[in-house]
């Protein structure tokens, strides 16, 4: 994402691998080949084989991508604008709706019910019965098939309205005590997360589940916690966290999966503070939230973790597997590959 920033004016990172780039008004630069040339600098920096798909509007750019990625003679860099409008509606004809961003399983199953099953047939919908049947969301995506700009780049990421960390364990947990060390794990890197946007959380919900494709006995379970003001302090969500997690835990289990979900985030600036509460336990303590602010700065400057909570535990039995990653040969010192003669 980085390289992508510095080979364009704008930028959204829409997701861990995605990325849309705005490359309107660069005079006299052929987007095919910067398109290569980015290609070309993340694959010798970073490792990583990239597609590039060039359209007027997020949706088609999408679309390109797909089209770059499963045509190998395009060499990965498809530019779907410049195809003749026969072309083009030729070619979404082959490529079926739920290809297009947004269209999920099941509203791909209710268009098919319309007879809508590839993006040409989508784009030439009604966009009165879209947006009667199916939403102004799809309506808008009816539209950028047809070329018209409906979704602008978000150069600054919106706050998350939730914020989840959830792993399944590398081994089957069946005590308290282990099921409490992985909720206080996962409460302190939502609360991390949490800070970073600067919000805090209003409720707490914890979630714990065993194997779903195994002959065990089977239980999940969930319980939330309203908090009384809200808070983005690790300590705070620590206790509902642990008060949520011993009203459903039940022995007997061997339980595969924990979760913890922050809810009803807002703005630290719109915090509620609590009426009854005394100034030292106040959620929004100042003291407490300088204190949250050097955790997060000291597990930025020396690596996540160096700074922990002893709930968290030492030896880690539930934590997930990851023995088979691949390393970072090309983005960490100490994971470059060794050569030996």
């Amino acid at each position: 994402m980085r390289i992508l920033a510095d080979l364009s004016p704008a930028h959204e990172v829409y997701s861990i691998d995605e990325c849309f780039c705005d490359w309107r008004g660069l005079a006299g630069v052929d987007l095919i080949e910067s398109s290569q040339r980015a290609r070309q600098r993340i694959r010798q920096w970073v490792g990583l084989p990239v597609c590039v798909g060039l359209g007027p509007t997020k949706t088609l750019a999408k679309l390109a991508n797909h089209v770059a990625k499963k045509q190998p003679q395009h060499e990965g860099v498809f530019d779907i604008a410049r195809l003749s409008e026969a072309e083009r509606a030729a070619l979404l004809d082959c490529i079926a709706v739920g290809e297009v961003r947004g269209v999920g399983r099941r509203l791909g199953e209710r268009l098919a019910q319309q007879g809508i099953t590839t993006v040409r047939a989508l784009r030439d919908a009604d966009t009165r019965m879209i947006r009667a049947r199916y939403g102004v969301v799809l309506e808008s995506t009816v539209r950028e098939l047809r070329g018209s700009s409906c979704l602008p780049l978000e150069a600054i990421t919106p706050p998350r309205k939730q914020i989840l960390c959830s792993r399944s364990f590398d081994q089957r947990v069946e005590d308290l005590d282990s099921l409490r060390q992985a909720v206080t794990a996962y409460t302190a890197r939502a609360a991390e997360k949490l800070r970073r946007q600067e919000s805090t959380a209003g409720a707490i919900q914890v979630f714990i589940e065993t194997h779903r494709f195994n002959d065990e006995p089977r239980y999940a379970a969930q319980r939330t916690i309203p908090l009384a003001a809200p808070t983005a302090d690790t300590h705070r969500l620590l206790h509902a966290a642990h008060l949520a997690l011993a009203g459903i835990y039940r022995p007997g289990y061997r339980y595969q999966k924990a979760g913890v979900l922050l809810l009803d985030l807002d703005t630290t600036e719109n915090g509620q503070r609590d009426c009854f509460a005394s100034p030292a336990a106040d959620a929004l303590d100042p003291v407490r939230a300088k204190l949250m602010a050097a955790i997060n700065a000291i597990n930025r400057n020396h690596g996540r973790g160096a700074l922990r909570w002893a709930a968290e535990g030492y030896t880690r039995p539930w934590a997930m597997r990851t023995d088979r990653r691949t390393p970072g040969y090309t983005t960490r010192w100490n994971e470059l590959a060794t050569a030996r003669a």
